[in-house]
This record gives structure tokens, C-alpha cells and sequence, in this order.
């Protein structure tokens, strides 16, 4: 028993790391996709984004193991069918649920992994990398000198150059400086420069240029002048501020507050806290609004309003003063405005905390449908690999794939059900693992009982065989 179960740990291990780091790889992959335009052209160090990419890898683990564990658990006894190990296994006296046991010890014990990840290590990556990815989205673009372009990203300037090398060495000048008050720009052209720049300024040393400023000579409002000023020179150094440029780290504290950061304890403690904030802001309102229908002396002080009073009939309007009747019911609808203004208000208010409590109690769910998926689809994935009996990376994937998409599914229209309120948080959450247990529990029986649920000759057979009673059947009789 010792040596099978080895067996069976060493079959699954191997094929499991090797579709966890590709799928990982393809997520990666994926997520570079979404967020290209954050990144191209703003002079990140490769390790940023390195760091970026760890940070964000651990928030595709939620996808990336079930499907490893269904992948591998299906190659593995689809494997062990295929070279006829799995009917020497049961030739022997062992049942399948015996072999699959080793399997189970290792997959409960990735069940309690995962959940301790999601609990302590994805909070502290979820923090990391929405801190990361702001500073990433604030940061300015790079400063980048194209030739034949005039570029404006150095606030107040505009350069311009007709060649560029790769050493720094350019070609035909020209600086545009915005920065006086007068409102006149001041024009540098040389005919040839050097670029260098350190952490915080760009330093372009100039050569055989002219300098060209204008500015309010002597004057009167009858003759107004202007006078140009021009200065040749043979060297001279522009320097210009970029530490606008470089990335700065905002405080973490700042991001701890949201809900994919918090741990179990801290999503209990912000569950709590909206919730008595929700019913402090309801018993508020009901006061508020009971406050409009108290009796009081509205009548004094109204100016004659326009408005044609509505039909209303009833025993309290007759009893006004007919003078009195227009502003009476003037006065009715504007409180009755105010209420529905001021009671609109406070609904929207009253959905969006609402709406906040719903998402704390999903992201608590969301620590437990980790582990639970891991157990469901190697349940899934243990039994279709002894069925369908092929190893590999062919058929197993196709199957993989379209029962990780059928839960994938599943579980995202459900979330998104619950978020809208239609679906309770835990019903919405569990919804895939409650739907797909049953199937677990089917296929498990029909590996047990060695069924020919994926056999194509089965399938032939039986169509066959009902051709021939078919043909039998309308066959004429002979008297």
C-alpha cells in the first residue's frame, strides 16, 4: 500500500506544479494585457515591474489552483487508466476511494493552505499591489525627446530637436521657455547640444546658439515699445526640472481600509462598524422625517403664491378659511418635496452602505469557497481521469477546461447576483459548490463501478443496438 500511494503522490505532483506555473504564466500574461497602458512609456526599473507582477500573482492564486488540482487530478488517474496501473491497483484489492486517499490527504492539506493564504498572505499582497499600482497610475510619463516633434512635458518648456543620437548628442535646438511672467516666451536655438540628466534635472549643455527674449521697453500709452534682445553664445547649460518624473511611494496606511486588504477579524470589525453606522443613520431618518408631520403654525409670514391649488377633498381642507386655503396647501407641498428630496437622498445613501456590507460578507466568504473548491473539483477531476482513461495533455485538458469553465461561470454570475442583492452573499458564494457537489458525488460512484460514462465504442455500441431493434421492429412479418 506504502509504494501504490507513493505512486499515486509522485503521479499527481509533478503534472500539478508543472499547470499551476502555466496557468500562472498565462494569467501573468493576461494581466500584463490589462494594464499595458499604465506601464509603456514611463521609465520603470525592470524590478518595479517584476515586483507588480509578484504582488499581483497572488491574487490569481484564487483561479489558478483549482484549476491545477482538476487538471492534474484528471491527467493522473487518466494516466494511470491509460497504462492499465489503475486495473492493476483494483485487481489487487484496492478500491478506487482507497486510492485516491494519499490524494485526498494532499489535497485537504492545499485546501488548508489556501485558506491560510487568503486569510494572512492575500491581504498583505492585495495591499502591496494597490498601493504599487496607484503610484504607478499617478506617475508622470517619461521625459523622451522624439526628433522632428515638439515635446511639452517639462512644464513651461517646449523643446524640439531635428536629430537625436544614441549617445545624447543632438542636433538643431530649439527651447521654447514659458516660465516668465510676462507671458512672452523666450527662445533658445543652437545648432548642437549634449543631453545628460541625474535623479532630479535634465542638463542640456548648448553650443553655438542664440538666445532670443522680448520684452517692455520705455514707453507711453501714446508710443508703446517693445524691445528684442539677442545674445549669441558659444556654450552654454539649460537645466530642467524632472523630479515631477520619478515615483513616489504613497503610505499604505491610506489602502488598508478596503475590503480585498482585510483579514478574517478585520472584515468582522468593518461588517460591525457599517452596520451600526447603518442603523444609527436609519434611526436618524425616521426622526428627521417624522419631524415634517408634526402640527405647526405654517401661515404666517407667505407671500400670495400663484399655483392653482389641487383637487383635495377631505374634512381637514374644508375646515381652512377660503383665503387662507392657497398658501395652506402651497405650504402641504412644499414640506411634501422636501421629503421626497431629502428621503431620495438618504435611500441612495442607505443602498450604497448597503451595497458596502454585501461586499465585506463576500470577501469573508471568499476565504472558505477557496478550499472548499479545491476539495470539489478533485472530486471532479479524480473520477473523470479514471473514466475516460486518456493521459496526457489532450483530451484532459479539453475536459478540465470545460468543467473549470461550467464552475468559473457559475460562481461569477452568482457573486455578481449577490452583489446586486438578488442572491444572499453565502447562498451566492456557495451557489457553484452546491450545484457541482452532486455531480462530484456522481462521477465518484461511476469510477467506482467501472462505467463506460466516456467510452466512444460504448456509445457506438449503443447506438447501434438500437438501430438493429429499431429495423427489427418494422421489419414486415412473414405469414
Amino acid at each position: 500500500m506504502k509504494k501504490i500511494h507513493l505512486l499515486l503522490v509522485k503521479a499527481f505532483i509533478k503534472p500539478f506544479f508543472v499547470t499551476f506555473f502555466i496557468v500562472m504564466f498565462i494569467l501573468l500574461m493576461l494581466f500584463l494585457f490589462k494594464y499595458v497602458d499604465d506601464l509603456i512609456g514611463k521609465g520603470f526599473e525592470w524590478y518595479v515591474i517584476l515586483e507588480l507582477m509578484y504582488y499581483a500573482s497572488a491574487a490569481n492564486v484564487s483561479m489558478a489552483l483549482p484549476l491545477s488540482i482538476l487538471l492534474s487530478s484528471i491527467m493522473t488517474f487518466g494516466t494511470l487508466g491509460e497504462n492499465y496501473e489503475l486495473v492493476a491497483i483494483k485487481s489487487a484489492g484496492i478500491s478506487l476511494q482507497k486510492a485516491m486517499m494519499p490524494l485526498l490527504i494532499v489535497i485537504i492539506f492545499l485546501a488548508i493552505s489556501s485558506f491560510i493564504f487568503s486569510d494572512y498572505m492575500l491581504p498583505k499582497a492585495n495591499l502591496k499591489f494597490g498601493s504599487l499600482l496607484w503610484d504607478i497610475r499617478n506617475k508622470k510619463l517619461s521625459f523622451l525627446i522624439k526628433e522632428g516633434v515638439f515635446n511639452n512635458s517639462i512644464p513651461g518648456y517646449s523643446i524640439r530637436v531635428d536629430k537625436k543620437n544614441d549617445d545624447g548628442a543632438l542636433h538643431n535646438v530649439m527651447i521654447y521657455d514659458h516660465t516668465g511672467n510676462s507671458g512672452i516666451a523666450k527662445i533658445i536655438v543652437a545648432k548642437e547640444g549634449m543631453m545628460s540628466k541625474d535623479d532630479n534635472h535634465l542638463v542640456l549643455k548648448l553650443r553655438d546658439g542664440v538666445r532670443y527674449e522680448e520684452s517692455s521697453g520705455k514707453s507711453s500709452s501714446y508710443n508703446p515699445r517693445q524691445e528684442l534682445t539677442r545674445m549669441r553664445f558659444k556654450e552654454t547649460d539649460q537645466k530642467f526640472d524632472i523630479s515631477s518624473f520619478k515615483m513616489s511611494r504613497t503610505d499604505e496606511e491610506g489602502f488598508r481600509g478596503n475590503t480585498q486588504m482585510l483579514n478574517l477579524k478585520g472584515l468582522t470589525k468593518k461588517k460591525d462598524s457599517l452596520s451600526r453606522e447603518l442603523d444609527s443613520i436609519n434611526k436618524f431618518a425616521a426622526l428627521n422625517v417624522s419631524s415634517y408631520y408634526k402640527q405647526n403654525n405654517y401661515t404666517k409670514g407667505y407671500t400670495k403664491v400663484v399655483a392653482k391649488p389641487k383637487d383635495i377633498k377631505g374634512e381637514i381642507v374644508n375646515t381652512i378659511p377660503g383665503n387662507q386655503k392657497l398658501m395652506v396647501l402651497q405650504s402641504a407641498l412644499d414640506q411634501a418635496n422636501s421629503v421626497m428630496q431629502t428621503t431620495a437622498g438618504r435611500m441612495t445613501d442607505h443602498a450604497d452602505r448597503v451595497k458596502n456590507i454585501i461586499k465585506v460578507e463576500i470577501e469573508y466568504q471568499k476565504k472558505f469557497t477557496l478550499a472548499a473548491s479545491c476539495l470539489l473539483l478533485f472530486f471532479i477531476g479524480a473520477p473523470l481521469g479514471a473514466i475516460i482513461r486518456k493521459g496526457g495533455l489532450g483530451l484532459p485538458v479539453v475536459v478540465a477546461i470545460v468543467f473549470f469553465l461550467i464552475y468559473h461561470i457559475i460562481a461569477t454570475v452568482a457573486e455578481k447576483s449577490a452583489t446586486q442583492g438578488s442572491l444572499t452573499p453565502f447562498f451566492g458564494m456557495w451557489l457553484a459548490i452546491i450545484i457541482l457537489s452532486p455531480l462530484g458525488a456522481f462521477l465518484t460512484y461511476k469510477a467506482t463501478v467501472d462505467s463506460a460514462l466516456f467510452d466512444v465504442n460504448y456509445f457506438k455500441q449503443v447506438v447501434v443496438n438500437f438501430f438493429k431493434r429499431f429495423k427489427k421492429k418494422n421489419s414486415p412479418v412473414k405469414i
